[in-house]
């Protein structure tokens, strides 16, 4: 481990992380539009009001949490390295590839799933089942770029944020049964 310089103390800018975090996004052509379709894909069925505000203000909300911001900084840097071929092998042709029997992938995308619990883990398995829209396109090998960690990341986001809806519905359904939370049966 490298000796800390004390003249330059390392420094926490969380402005600066969460930057970087939508500056990765934009750069890889991920919007969170895009991101906001996916979770009214995912619950729409169970609250038919949902807005695409509601949604994108979600989105918005899961990229704000400091281990969302890790994970999508993570994967993005190792998709770009290996786009542009500074992995060693063998770990460059499984990034390249997107091998199938490599799962280092959605491991990050569950530490993503896991900030608003269980209910993220099927969200997350049901989007990446089915691969509508922006993952899709994200899935497309033919396109040049490497997405083995960020077509997961954007679903692990998307299953993120639907379980925080669900959530957040959840708590508006007590609240309009008992008046408030503090009011709630205790189990």
């Amino acid at each position: 481990m490298a000796a800390m310089d004390s003249s330059n103390p390392y420094s926490l800018n969380s402005k600066q992380v969460a930057d970087a975090t939508r500056r990765l996004l934009h750069e890889r052509g991920i919007t969170l539009e895009e991101i906001a379709e996916l979770v009214m894909i995912l619950q729409k069925k169970y609250y038919p009001s949902l807005t695409m505000e509601e949604c994108i203000h979600n989105v918005d909300a899961v990229l704000s949490k400091r281990e969302v911001q890790n994970a999508v900084l993570t994967g993005i840097q190792l998709d770009i390295l290996a786009e542009q071929g500074k992995l060693d092998p063998p770990l460059q042709e499984m990034l390249a590839n997107d091998e199938g029997l490599y799962g280092v992938d959605e491991v990050l995308a569950f530490s993503i799933v896991n900030v608003y619990g269980s209910i993220g883990f099927t969200n997350y398995g049901y989007i990446d089942k089915l691969k509508p829209g922006v993952l899709e396109r994200l899935n497309d090998k033919n396109s040049g770029k490497v997405h083995t960690f960020l077509d997961d990341i954007v679903g692990a986001v998307a299953a993120a944020a639907s379980s925080r809806i669900a959530h957040r519905k959840q708590a508006e359904r007590e609240i309009e049964l008992y008046g408030s939370t503090e009011e709630l049966p205790k189990e």
